[in-house]
């Protein structure tokens, strides 16, 4: 199950790792994708970068991690060959919204070291929002932990701003002019309640 960790209790550095990852989200915007965008850390340093692509490539799977994870294998000074068993084991995820359950099952088949997150996803979330990926014990796939609530307003307002906006890639666009941007953010811990009895401001986001 994911943490919340509280604005007083985040690392400066785990911060400045989540802007990365939300100018990625804003680069996302900008292309007009779901904002969402990541940034995976290795000693220290970014080794990959991405942001959803599911509407340039016509593909529902191109989640921001998935063409983080490719950038990663694509490179031999990143992946070794042949490939160990937890590629991911020494790296840190930083991502603007938690993954979704494709996304965490994957990052756990890898061996990630640990997951950060801005904003918990309460319609597809796996690292505990929706279903937990980690929560089966393992002899094969080792458990990462994960954490939210770093720079959680502002990853929850891009999202906010992209949903106010038409999508014309829709099967059925809806009209939104009269819909009215929210500015209310809820209590954070609501969301490691049960996703029933969860507060619905983000899974209105």
């Amino acid at each position: 199950m994911y943490e919340y960790v509280p604005q007083d209790k985040q690392d400066p550095v785990d911060l400045e790792w989540m802007k990365e990852a939300l100018s990625m989200a804003e680069e996302a915007m900008d292309a007009r994708e779901v904002p969402v965008g990541c940034v995976f850390v290795r000693d220290g340093r970014i080794i990959a970068r991405a942001r959803n692509r599911t509407n340039e490539l016509g593909n529902a799977t191109r989640h921001a991690e998935l063409e983080a994870i490719d950038e990663i294998f694509a490179s031999p000074s990143l992946t070794p060959t042949p490939i160990p068993q937890h590629p991911l084991s020494q790296t840190d995820l930083y991502v603007t919204v938690e993954p979704c359950i494709m996304c965490a099952s994957a990052l756990r088949q890898l061996g990630l070291r640990a997951a950060y997150f801005g904003a918990a996803n309460e319609r597809f979330g796996g690292c505990g929002s929706v279903l937990d990926v980690n929560e089966r014990p393992s002899s094969i796939h080792p458990s990462y932990p994960a954490s939210f609530g770093y720079l959680r307003e502002e990853c929850i307002m891009i999202l906010r701003r992209f949903y106010m906006t038409e999508n014309s890639n829709a099967p059925i666009p809806k009209t939104k002019a009269r819909r009215v941007l929210k500015t209310f953010i809820s209590d954070p811990t609501a969301a490691k309640q049960p996703p029933s009895t969860q507060s619905t401001a983000e899974q209105n986001i």
